[in-house]
This record gives C-alpha cells, structure tokens and sequence, in this order.
C-alpha cells in the first residue's frame, strides 16, 4: 500500500459532512459496532474528539473545524480514523501527534463495558516505524468529561496510570508498531497505579516473528486484533488473537497482574464500570520507545528509534485504526 505525506488541504477535503455532537466542534464521523452472539452487530452512531490540548489546533477545544483536525494529523472515511504524526503546513513539517477519543450520538464519551468481553479493530501498522507508537488503549474517564468546561465534546477529562490529567486505570490493548507490539493493564487502587504494568511483548516472550514485517502476523499488512477480556464475574485472564487472510494466530495471554494496585480484578473493576477508547501516535524523546522496541522488547536499534531520525526518515508515518467492534465474546468476528 502507498502512502503520501498528509497535507492540511487533503484532509480538509475528506471530513466533509462532519457529525456535530451537542457542540459547536465538528467532529469527523467513523462507524463502530457493539456486537451480540444472539442479535449480531448494531451501527453505532459515532465520530472522534481531539483532546483538548491539540497544539496545532486554531480553535478552542469545543469549537475546532476540520481544518483544525486537518493540522492535527486526523481523517475519517466510514470505519477507518488515520492519525498522523506529522503535518506539512506550507513549508513546515508540524510533529501533531494527535491524541482522539470515541465520542457517542449524545455528546458523551462512548462508554465500553468490557468485562467478560471482546473489542477488536482491523490495524495498518505498516508505516509506523521503530520508535513510533501507534497506541489504542482504554482510559477510565468519565463519560460527560468531568465537568470540565465543554465537556466530553471538546475533548476534555484525559486520565490514566501515569497520572497525566489525573490517575486512573489504563488497559492499553495495543501500543505498537511495525517491529514491536505490547498489551498492557494498569490498574490503579485510587491514586496508587501500576505504572509499570503486567504487559505481554511476544518479542520479549521469545516469540521473535510473531509480530513482524512478513511474521506470523505480517505487519506490512492490514489485519485484525481481538483482545478478550475472560471473567464473568472478576477478570482472570487477558486473551489475544490476530486474524490476517482469514487465518487467526494466538498472540499470547495474560493471567495475572500486580495485586498492589488491583491486580487483574481491579483491572475487570474498570472495564465493568466502562471505560473510554483512546487512540494516539506519538514518539519518545526520552527513552526512543526502548520499552517497547530496542533490546528484549524488539528489534529496533536507539539511534533509528529517535524523533529526530523519525522525522527525516519517515515523515509520513501514520496508524489506520478501523472497523471497531465490541460486545460479546466471539460476536465481533463473526462472517
């Protein structure tokens, strides 16, 4: 698949016809589906939030056009949200970094209760290259933003276990990119979080071509990822699947967590409440994404790793999340 460099004007063009949820921000419309094994998969009414703090947005959070989501790197065609990290703004290459939120019909943040679930998503990971991350994950915000001014509808109330915004549980279902990929619970006890997290590398597993550019899981293509979270009453395990040309490989589990801060039943806590979909690109000016890529985590050298090597070498590099379902476990795949 080729890819062009995103330029402001371009997306412009593909967010026209924008859904408007109870604000006066137009935000770009993209189709989900909460799935049942008795009753199958419902459209769901859906578009996306910058989060509030969106440096290259000329509006205010709660008033942003789609020029604004245009310079922050975000387009939506029916089921698919690309996100770029960067954005040529005439001669100037801005580093965006979007960061979105999955917004409901009412205004609100689309709330998921996952425990004893599945969510899965159709992934492009293959112009994110080492260092990047192409991040989806679940923050437990509250669904209306916290009261903060515009609400959910301009982006407002980011939360998760490093305690940006403030502290709450954070799963990150997948935080990758074509080299390397991890799957993350961090529960929180109140402010008390697990930063660090219980993660599942496969590469750090020893399973080295499981995900990799012509692996098992061949991430110079498109393919899908089903995350189940196993437990009716209390989370007890944590499944992976990926299905690419009609094929599934296992990726992996897990099946315990750091019970100072909850552990996996606090983790199940958190998804049972319901939690938000998050999504971003983003690279790491401080440790290359090593905990993610370099070493036991992956195959990416530091020096190929750095945003400034990122911005030279591949400045086009975007994540393309798409057909995103959730509901009951083995209902978002089916047919």
């Amino acid at each position: 698949m080729s890819f062009k460099l995103l330029s402001i004007g371009l997306v412009g063009s593909l967010l026209t016809g924008v859904a408007v949820a109870q604000s006066s921000e137009q935000h770009p419309p993209i189709t989900t589906w909460k799935c049942t094994t008795s009753g199958g998969c419902v459209e769901q009414n859906t578009s996306v939030v910058l989060d509030k703090d969106s440096k290259y947005a000329q509006g205010s959070a709660g008033s942003r056009t789609t020029a604004d989501y245009a310079a922050m790197g975000v387009s939506t065609e029916g089921d698919a949200v690309t996100l770029y990290h960067y954005v040529k703004s005439g001669s100037t290459l801005n580093p965006a970094s979007p960061r979105i939120y999955l917004l409901g019909a009412d205004g609100k943040y689309a709330l998921m209760n996952l425990l004893n679930q599945e969510l899965s998503v159709d992934v492009d990971y293959s112009a994110v290259p080492c260092g990047e991350n192409g991040a989806f994950y679940l923050s437990e915000m509250e669904p209306d933003g916290g009261g903060s001014s515009g609400g959910a509808a301009a982006g407002q109330g980011y939360c998760d276990a490093q305690c940006q915004g403030y502290c709450c549980s954070e799963m990150d279902v997948l935080e990758a990119n074509a080299k390397a990929t991890a799957m993350t619970p961090h529960p929180c006890s109140g402010d008390n979080c697990d930063k660090a997290g219980c993660g599942y590398n496969p590469y750090a597993s020893g399973q080295r071509n499981l995900w990799a550019t012509g692996g098992s899981v061949d991430t110079s293509k498109p393919f899908t990822v089903v995350t189940q979270f196993v437990g009716s009453r209390s989370l007890t395990q944590i499944n992976r699947q990926y299905i690419q040309n009609g094929k599934q490989v296992d990726g992996g589990s897990i099946s315990s967590c750091n019970d100072g801060t909850g552990g996996l039943s606090g983790m199940g806590e958190a998804l049972g409440r319901g939690m938000v979909l998050a999504m971003s690109i983003w690279n790491d000016p401080a440790q290359q994404m090593s905990w993610l890529d370099s070493g036991n985590n992956g195959p990416c050298s530091i020096s190929e790793s750095t945003p400034a090597n990122i911005q030279s070498q591949h400045p086009d590099t975007h994540v393309v999340f798409s057909n995103i379902r959730w509901g009951d476990i083995g209902s978002t795949t089916k047919g």
